[in-house]
This record gives structure tokens, C-alpha cells and sequence, in this order.
């Protein structure tokens, strides 16, 4: 049986899901959450980090995480140009509070920018995680930027990055 730790890194969560020996993170969050997010790492056997997209909120630390804990990066290969600048896909927004958290993005995408890093496994729906130690798999969440992607955990809990906003009530 997995556990899931929650890493509050403001706007963002991070998560660690270990069954006991080994462990994945999913996200790093922001640069300002870099110590927060290794130390949390370090209390489990870290395996592999799990981008669910490529926006710098949730992957500006992959690069350094990564070299820290000698550790691959997976991420679907649709959000790659991302790694470059996140303006590289349009976002949109169907309703006023996602337009308004969009328009507060849009503003942070332009004057932010991340270390430049490839994935070493790209990941696909149906991918196994179980390689890692970890019962779960890859589910593709295409919307909120082309390659996101979630990991169902033992088919019992279901990590979705931004595919979810769940600010005041759950909405896509």
C-alpha cells in the first residue's frame, strides 16, 4: 500500500507516493521551494521525478532536483517545448475565475524561465510505474497543456497536476 505525502509549495503542491522502500516525486514546485522539496525527498528512497506538465511552477526545479538526488526525470514528450519557455503552448480559460488565474500566469510565464533539462523517460498513458516500486500508473490529461499526464495510485487515488482547479470547487 502506497503512501502519499503533500508538499505545500505555495500555489502548487508536490508529492512524494512511497510504498515503504522506494518513492516518487511528483512536481518540484518553484525555485523559492527547492530546500523544502529535497528535504522532503530525503526522507524517502526517491526513485524518479514525475512531471504532470511542464510549467515552471511545477518543473523549474526538475533540473536541480535531478542532479542532487542522481535521479531521471519523466514527463510526456508533448510538454518538451515547454522546457524552453512555457509560452511555447497557449493557455486559455472557460470561466471568469480561470480567466482570472490565467491572467495573473500570463504575467509570472513572461518574466520566469527555468534550467533547461531533457527527460530521461518519456511517459505515455497506461505506462507502469511499478519499475520505480511504486504501484501506479500514467494517465494522459491533454488539455491544460498538450503532454500533461496524471498517475493513478493503486486505482484508488488520482494525482492531476492543473488538469484539476480546484480553488473554491473543482472545475477544468
Amino acid at each position: 500500500m502506497s503512501g502519499i505525502h503533500q508538499i505545500k509549495c505555495g500555489n502548487v503542491n508536490c508529492y512524494i507516493i512511497e510504498n515503504g522502500t522506494n518513492g516518487i516525486l511528483v512536481d518540484t514546485g518553484k525555485k523559492e521551494f527547492f530546500g523544502k522539496v529535497i528535504e522532503s525527498c530525503k526522507l524517502y528512497n526517491v526513485k524518479l521525478i514525475v512531471l504532470t506538465h511542464a510549467h515552471f511552477n511545477h518543473a523549474e526545479n526538475a533540473a536541480q532536483i535531478s542532479d542532487v538526488l542522481g535521479i531521471p526525470i519523466g514527463m510526456n514528450e508533448n510538454d518538451c517545448n515547454l522546457i524552453q519557455s512555457n509560452a511555447n503552448q497557449s493557455l486559455s480559460a472557460a470561466n471568469i475565475l480561470g480567466k482570472i488565474v490565467l491572467s495573473a500566469s500570463l504575467k509570472e510565464f513572461s518574466v520566469r524561465s527555468m534550467p533547461e533539462f531533457k527527460p530521461n523517460v518519456l511517459l505515455h498513458s497506461d505506462d507502469s510505474l511499478s519499475d520505480y516500486g511504486i504501484d501506479a500508473h500514467i494517465i494522459s490529461l491533454p488539455g491544460h497543456t498538450d503532454g500533461s499526464i496524471g498517475i493513478d495510485v493503486e486505482n484508488k487515488h488520482l494525482i492531476v497536476g492543473d488538469a484539476l482547479m480546484n480553488m473554491f470547487y473543482p472545475t477544468v
